[in-house]
């Protein structure tokens, strides 16, 4: 089979579509074959040498796909599955069959044209979305479901402050915590704002131009935000503390701007808030199939039902995967960037323009 390989740490340039091995199915595990998968921050981290995948797991990038199950692997030794609950008597995978079109959280080898799926972290395609575009839902779904609703318990009637709107994990997050019944506030790029109003967002906060603590405060009356979802890490620790309502969680979930920052313990206790931070690539197995198996009993509802809905910006050949990289560095994109296996298609370029910029 063809994958994206790194080929050393680097910029967009070092990676190569690239003929591998094929994937074997271990005890528990389903080969998939690829229909699409999707960029994630955490995979220009990866190319950079910053985020290596956990030990004995594909070198590939890619943390979610869709596609369709090829091959089964053995059962697990005792007839049970730790990794999804199923027992002897469900088969050895757990129910799923050669030909089911299924969407996968994956701890890494999303960029090629087949993947080993442990059977814990295999999605069904949920009803009125395309094989295509549930690629972009696994990741963003299981981090979003797994840190509003198991961390920091966002409930119907609180006030929930999105950072990265725009981005696929907040499009997802703008949707779901409107669909909670949550009032739902984000920050982005004002070119993105009328978009996420449309997903759910009561305001939008362009954090180019305005201060998302004063905007908060202003429209919660001074009380500040229950909930706050956050991908920049230190450099917004200090404001989001402020932001914050009595009572009130941070989770941060991502380090685009930096892995420390300034904490004011006074004004924590104060408020009596807390601050979690979660990463979901290097849990171990049976803890995502227990968000996996969340996220089908509580968000598959919600996109079968039409009040949540994929959103994706562009799909990019896997041989042009640079190019996609460049697409999510720059931040001019809305939702998910998807990746399909193949070479490059006329019409899509080689490169972004030069004064493509922004995050």
């Amino acid at each position: 089979m063809y994958a994206v390989v790194i080929t050393e740490p680097g910029g967009p340039e070092v990676l190569a579509w690239s003929a591998v091995p094929d994937p074997v199915p271990g005890p528990g595990e389903v080969v998939v074959d690829v229909v699409a998968s999707a960029v994630n921050r955490a995979d220009l981290l990866q190319r950079a040498g910053f985020y290596d995948p956990p030990p004995g797991t594909s070198p590939y990038p890619g943390l979610e796909c869709a596609g369709r199950i090829s091959a089964l692997g053995p059962p697990v030794a005792d007839g049970t599955s730790a990794v999804d609950g199923t027992t002897a008597s469900d088969g050895p995978a757990g129910g799923w069959r050669v030909g089911d079109e299924v969407c996968a959280l994956l701890t890494g080898g999303g960029y090629a044209q087949r993947v080993a799926v442990p059977v814990g972290q295999l999605l069904p395609v949920p009803a009125g979305v395309s094989l295509r575009d549930s690629a972009g839902l696994p990741e963003v779904a299981c981090t979003v479901w797994s840190n509003l609703v198991g961390v920091a318990a966002l409930a119907a009637g609180q006030t929930v402050l999105i950072h990265g709107g725009g981005s696929g994990i907040g499009t997802f997050a703008v949707q779901f915590a409107a669909a909670l019944g949550a009032t739902v506030y984000a920050t982005a790029r004002a070119a993105k704002h009328e978009v996420l109003r449309d997903l759910g967002a009561s305001a939008v906060f362009d954090y180019t131009a305005t201060d998302f603590v004063a905007e908060i405060q202003a429209v919660t009356q001074g009380r500040g935000a229950d909930v706050i979802l956050d991908i920049m890490g230190g450099a917004y620790l200090e404001r989001n503390v402020r932001a914050l309502a009595t009572g009130g969680r941070l989770v941060v979930i991502g380090l685009q701007g930096g892995r420390t920052g300034e904490l004011d313990l006074g004004l924590l206790l104060a408020k009596r808030a807390s601050v979690a931070a979660t990463a979901l690539r290097s849990r171990p197995a049976v803890e995502k199939a227990r968000i996996v198996r969340g996220v089908r009993d509580e968000v598959w509802p919600l996109l079968a039902a039409g009040r949540i809905r994929p959103v994706i910006d562009q799909a990019v050949p896997m041989a042009r995967a640079g190019y996609a990289h460049e697409l999510v560095a720059a931040g001019g994109h809305v939702g998910k960037v998807l990746l399909i296996p193949g070479d490059l298609p006329d019409g899509i370029p080689a490169g972004l323009p030069d004064d493509a910029t922004g995050h």
